[in-house]
Order: structure tokens, then C-alpha cells, then sequence
């Protein structure tokens, strides 16, 4: 493949730990809407506000599973995603987001260094007269 020097091995595992990440934290959103919803069915204070970072949560894994599948073709644009989708995801539902966060954030350092260089063009050769 001419002008390909990327890594497609890492841009795939990037791919991969991007939609396993996000679907993860997406479980882990969940879990937290429901723990607080049984805080609110026991009047717990601040379950409302737990159920409203586990939504806050769900919209993160999803950006997530959108980094991931940009892997492979922009890269650059997927890392930025995945990075923002893991760090985000500790800010909004702190230890839930512990097996999601790690997969995101290697998935952009993967994505990052396996992206693709632009290719130098050769210089044309001059005509002969």
C-alpha cells in the first residue's frame, strides 16, 4: 500500500478498546441510574443527582463507542474522543468508570501513534529535451 505508514495493528486494537470501553461504561451508567433510583425510592439524599450523571454517563460511553469506530479513519479526530470519553467518564460517575476509563484512554494512545503519516510526494522528474 502505497502511502500507508500507519500501524493498522494499533489502529484496530484502538478501534476495539473504543466500542468495549464505551459499551462498558454505558453498563456502568446504568448501574449508576439504578442505584440511584433506589436512592430516590428510599429518599437518599443526592440520588437525583446520581441518576443525572449516570445520564451524563450514558452520552459519554457513546462518545466513546464514536472515538473507537473512527480508529481507522481519523485517527487523530477517534483519539481526541476516546481521551476526552475517558477522563470525562471519571468526572461524571468516578468508580463506576474504573474498567471503562483505562480502555478509552489506551485507546486513544493508540489511536494517536498509529495514526497515519501524510506520505512526501517524490519530486517529478525533469523532461529531457
Amino acid at each position: 500500500m502505497a502511502g500507508n505508514t500507519g500501524h493498522p495493528g494499533m489502529l484496530t486494537t484502538a478501534l476495539v478498546l473504543g466500542i468495549v470501553g464505551g459499551a462498558l461504561g454505558i453498563v456502568a451508567a446504568l448501574l449508576v441510574m439504578l442505584l440511584g433510583g433506589l436512592g430516590a425510592g428510599f429518599a437518599a439524599e443526592g440520588a437525583g443527582e446520581l441518576i443525572g450523571l449516570g445520564f451524563a454517563a450514558v452520552f459519554i460511553g457513546v462518545v466513546g463507542i464514536v472515538g473507537g469506530s473512527l480508529a481507522r479513519g481519523a485517527s487523530k479526530t477517534a483519539a481526541l474522543l476516546l481521551l476526552l470519553a475517558g477522563f470525562a467518564g471519571f468526572v461524571a460517575i468516578s468508580m463506576g468508570w474504573l474498567i471503562s476509563g483505562p480502555l478509552l484512554v489506551i485507546g486513544a494512545v493508540l489511536a494517536w501513534f498509529g495514526r497515519r503519516k501524510k506520505a512526501v510526494a517524490a519530486p517529478e522528474p525533469k523532461p529531457v529535451p
